[in-house]
This record gives structure tokens, sequence and C-alpha cells, in this order.
């Protein structure tokens, strides 16, 4: 059974800095995933992918946090990180990470070869 554990939340000022990790257990390993993600859902928000990792190292990241928030991994660790920085309240959300199995899948997929993490919550206030 393949788990994904988020941490690193928390609050933080405007303009500060947070770092999260999503770790993998169990069949699941962060380079056996053919791609994975950090989304996030604001309160009364739909689910959106900020950032996206391909097994390559290629990566692509939303309008609204780029060149602020860097997805990478470690595959010896078997973890995935986001860190974010200049943090706004805009970037007040849960934040998930998502491992796609066997292929790259679009930002709505619901389907059963992505994994999901419980979420780390995030709060950036003024």
């Amino acid at each position: 059974q393949v788990r994904l554990v988020e941490s690193g939340g928390g609050s933080v000022q405007v303009g500060g800095s947070l770092r999260l990790s999503c770790a993998t257990s169990g069949s699941g390993s962060t380079y056996s995933y053919a791609c994975m993600s950090w989304f996030r859902q604001a309160q009364g928000k739909e689910r959106e992918r900020v950032a996206f990792l391909y097994g390559s190292g290629g990566t692509n990241y939303a309008d609204s946090v780029e060149g602020r928030f860097t997805i990478s991994k470690d595959n010896a660790e078997n973890t995935l990180y986001l860190s974010m920085n200049s943090l706004t309240p805009e970037d007040t959300a849960m934040y998930y990470c998502a491992a796609d199995r066997g292929a790259c899948y679009s930002f709505n997929y619901r389907g059963n070869l992505r994994d999901w993490g419980q979420g780390t919550q995030v709060t950036v206030s003024s």
C-alpha cells in the first residue's frame, strides 16, 4: 500500500517562506512515479495544481507561483519538496502532494492511478 505523507505546513507572515515535504512509503517511491505534483485548495475554491515534476526532472508551475515556488525531490529519501518563498495571503490553502503511476495525467484526473496525501495547511497572514 502506497502512502504519501505531507508535512511542513504552518502559519507564516506575508513575505515569509516555508518548505513542504511529502514522504512516500509502502510500495511507492519517488523514482517509480511518472510524475509528482503539488496541488492546493483554498476554502471555497477548486483544487489547483501549482507545481509539477516529471520523472525526467522537468518542471512546470502555475502562473500564480512561478518564480516563488520550487518543486524538487530526493529519490534517496523518497521525498518530494515544495519550497515556497515570498508568500502572500493568496497562498493560504491546504496543500496536497500527488503522484502519478504509469503516466502523467491531467490536472483534473480523478482515477485510481494518482495517489494523494492527506494534506498540510498553509496560512499566510498580513
